[in-house]
């Protein structure tokens, strides 16, 4: 029997604890930042997600047979490999002529040639199965489930038999474990098996009397799950094949009764009073370009190292550590938009959504999104996917790999933002990575300088085209700025924190680098124009009618392609003037932007999507990529280029606000960008449409019941993509760049795109560029209360109830203004 080595059961008094801390459970004191539901969740997406940026589970709060579907963030099918096609700089010219001669189709068709493998597929882990006996046959009553966003735990708690059961589960990213507290109010009730298994090669055996090992590994390839089902998980059947190898260790600690396992790798507790369950993961990912097989690390080393730890631990200390620190991210941002109806459970209180008439719901919505970050993306961990952390097929949806045609930059649109920096560490690290790969792809496939990436991307950093060599539709397989449109992450990180030294070491040179690849990709259109043009060239994920109402997808000088250009190049030039350097390559590049192609008005007034004025076969398109200069760039604005942006008003009327879940998102910021907040509002209020549930009958795109974001299925980028959209609407941060020209004073402007719906509100810890951070208050509309402060001190204008006021702030000073 295992007992905790502290008395009197230290872990009943501590859950009691946290009982009274609490308040009354399955009462209705609103809590502005907790989902809570009357019964278990039914499916996946209507479990609760808790994680520590490695670790990650789905709980489910079924009262008998309880389920954690589990990951963790390594876990990727395949292996370093290098997906660069030696013969596609053969093809390119061809590619390019036959564009520049308006043969679209036999483009298509010749840039297939160019393509890659596909990438590898994040894996499941499995699912940690807790089986429950009670002294009674009832049925359970006063049932209640929730999430706390701000402590980051999840807690069940129902009656069986006069009996309250109570179970609290979260991810300690401190102690690097996932922990299950379970208690009941009557001594020795707590009995249940617990058993641990994977959709993965693995099994499970008992390791004494209170553990469990789970071993196993990864597939060697698994196709993605759009291409035919016959093609399947294919595993290294060698003894020491390669596969990323796992590691997963249970241990329970029960306050009376007596813990037990069996042959069959199962463990019993009988009649404790209360109980812990600690559970462990390690892998043998040792770095995006080593061998999981032949150079992995320990994976039993690694579990065994952090369940010790762990487990040498008080309760209280693992309990306090875990809840501190996820306060003090979580705590930084306060968000109040006024009346909340979180007296009704959550699943119920999104369906009663109509008009803004639970503008805390909105609020809710957002702080879920600042909670998915904090939970899928810490220092040291993986960079957030497609599904953030949690997945539980072999072949989900696009692999949930790196989707860098939109999805994996908007995943991190809040992190600055939303005052979550040191969340965005993850993908920062993992573009300086990429770069490397990525510089091998640009020599070998295209003979150009610094380094690209393309549409996917996975845990080992695959930078080529993918699609099989020749399986992909170009317009995805085949976008070559990927690796641009993430060098927008690392100049926001500088322009939120005004690192010099981070600017300096690491932003800049990997900025010149994806500079480097577009000077040599840009080329003279033939025409003679004098303008510099890049082909082949692809609006994300749309297609265009030629003359003959044909439709193509490759063409020359995107809209999308010139914008994500234009701000890298402006990025570089202004860091050559932050740090005084590399003015040769400065002037080379505001020679180059000087001659990009410039946006243009179409026929229906919209911004023209491509050099040609085409019509498209999809006039709602989900995709907006040729918005990208309104946002997330930075070269258009309703102040610097009204024309432009009335253009983009109209493009964004054509395309419709309804679409899927993260193209909704994408469309709160376009239009909180155009200071239109009564129309982002209607955006958000389309997103807050349950979805995937028995509930309702709707099956499109909102949210599902445990607010995670349908695309559908479920895609996580729609939940930060809101949540960045939601602070845009209250506060924006720019600098007038229009014409280009030398930084102007940082502009921080309040309630640029309030909608009437949130006429009073507040909100704290919202950051904006310059290294500020704001707090405001407002009623009927109108700014009460702001307050401007800055650790290294600064001069900034503030927009603030439509006057303009010069601000200087001292270091670790602060500004107040009052109406």
């Amino acid at each position: 029997m295992q007992r905790l080595n502290h008395a009197p059961h230290p872990l009943l008094i501590m859950v009691l604890c946290l009982f009274h801390a609490h308040g009354a459970i399955g009462g209705t004191e609103p809590r502005p930042s907790t989902l809570w539901y009357t019964r278990p969740a039914q499916n996946w997406n209507e479990a609760l997600p808790i994680g520590n940026g490695r670790l990650g589970a789905m709980v489910f709060g079924r009262p008998r047979e309880e389920l954690l579907q589990l990951n963790e963030g390594t876990l990727w099918s395949g292996g370093p490999r290098s997906g660069v096609n030696p013969d596609a700089k053969r093809w390119l010219p061809l590619v390019r002529q036959a564009i520049f001669a308006g043969k679209y189709a036999e483009g298509d068709e010749l840039v297939k040639n160019m393509q890659g493998p596909f990438t590898q597929s994040y894996m499941p882990l499995g699912d940690l199965q807790l089986n429950f006996t009670f002294n009674s046959s009832d049925e359970p009553t006063d049932y209640r489930r929730e999430l706390d966003l701000e402590r980051a735990v999840t807690l069940t708690t129902f009656k069986v038999g006069g009996v309250t059961y109570t179970r609290e589960v979260f991810a300690s990213f401190p102690d690097q474990v996932i922990a299950v507290l379970i208690w009941a109010d009557r001594p020795a009730s707590v009995s249940v098996k617990a058993a641990l298994s994977s959709p993965l090669r693995s099994e499970s055996n008992p390791d004494g009397d209170d553990r469990i090992v789970m071993r196993g590994r990864c597939p060697f390839q698994v196709e993605p799950n759009y291409r035919s089902a016959a093609l399947g998980a294919v595993y290294d059947e060698r003894p020491h094949g390669e596969g990323v190898r796992f590691t997963t260790i249970l241990r329970a600690f029960a306050a009376g009764g007596s813990t037990t396992t069996d042959a069959a790798g199962a463990l019993h507790v009988e009649h404790a009073d209360s109980l812990l369950l600690l559970l462990s993961v390690g892998t043998s990912f040792n770095g995006y370009d080593k061998s999981p097989g032949a150079q992995g690390r320990d994976a039993d080393g690694i579990a065994r190292k952090f369940l010790d730890a762990a487990s040498s631990r008080k309760i209280e200390s693992l309990v306090e550590r875990h809840v501190a620190d996820s306060k003090s991210l979580f705590g930084r941002v306060s968000l109040d938009l006024g009346a909340s109806r979180d007296e009704l459970p959550t699943d119920d209180r999104i369906i009663a959504y109509k008009d803004g008439n639970d503008p805390g719901l909105a609020a809710l919505v957002f702080q879920f999104g600042r909670y998915l970050l904090i939970a899928s993306s810490r220092p040291g961990s993986q960079p957030a996917n497609l599904q953030g952390i949690w997945n539980n097929m072999v072949r989900p949806p696009w692999s949930s790999n790196y989707t860098m045609n939109i999805n994996s930059q908007m995943n991190y649109w809040p992190a600055e933002l939303a005052n979550l920096s040191e969340c965005h560490e993850p993908m920062l690290r993992y573009i300086s990575e990429l770069a490397v790969t990525g510089r091998e792809t640009a020599r070998v496939n295209y003979g150009a300088r610094g380094w690209c990436a393309h549409h996917n991307g996975d845990l080992w950093r695959n930078s080529t085209p993918v699609g099989a060599y020749g399986q992909g539709d170009p317009t995805w397989a085949n976008f070559a700025l990927g690796g641009v449109w993430h060098c927008m992450d690392l100049w926001e990180h500088y322009a939120f924190t005004q690192d010099r030294n981070y600017l300096r070491q690491s932003a800049y040179p990997l900025m010149k680098g994806a500079a480097e690849f577009c000077l040599d990709w840009l080329i003279e259109d033939p025409s003679g124009s004098g303008r510099l043009v890049t082909a082949p060239s692809y609006s994300t994920e749309n297609s265009f009618f030629d003359d003959k109402h044909q439709a193509h997808h490759g063409s020359a000088a995107t809209t999308q392609d010139m914008a994500l250009i234009w701000d890298l190049f402006t990025n570089c030039i202004e860091a050559c003037d932050i740090l005084s350097i590399d003015q040769e390559f400065r002037a080379t590049l505001a020679a180059a932007r000087d001659r990009l192609v410039p946006y243009q008005v179409g026929k229906r007034g919209q911004l023209q999507e491509w050099a040609i004025d085409f019509d498209e076969p999809e006039p709602n398109q989900r995709h907006m990529s040729h918005l990208i200069g309104l946002f997330p760039g930075k070269q258009l604005s309703p102040e610097g280029t009204p024309a432009l942006a009335q253009a983009v008003r109209r493009t964004l009327e054509l395309r419709g606000d309804d679409s899927t879940g993260w193209s909704m998102a994408w469309k709160v910021n376009l239009w909180a960008r155009l200071k239109d907040g009564d129309h982002a509002h209607r955006v958000v209020g389309y997103l807050l449409r349950l979805t995937g549930s028995d509930k309702v009958a709707y099956n499109g795109g909102g949210i599902y019941t445990n607010l995670f974001d349908a695309h559908p299925p479920f895609q996580i980028d729609g939940n930060f993509g809101v949540t960045a959209g939601i602070a845009e609407m209250l506060v924006q941060s720019y600098r007038r760049t229009h014409p280009p020209a030398a930084p102007s004073l940082q502009i921080i402007e309040l309630l640029p795109a309030l909608p009437k719906a949130w006429a009073t509100g507040s909100a704290k810890g919202l950051r904006a560029r310059g290294g500020f951070e704001v707090d405001l208050a407002w009623s009927d509309g109108v700014i009460q209360e702001a307050t401007i402060r800055s650790a290294l001190g600064g001069t900034c204008e503030l927009i603030i109830n439509g006057r303009t006021i010069e601000v200087v702030i001292a270091p670790q000073g602060s500004y107040t203004a009052k109406n």
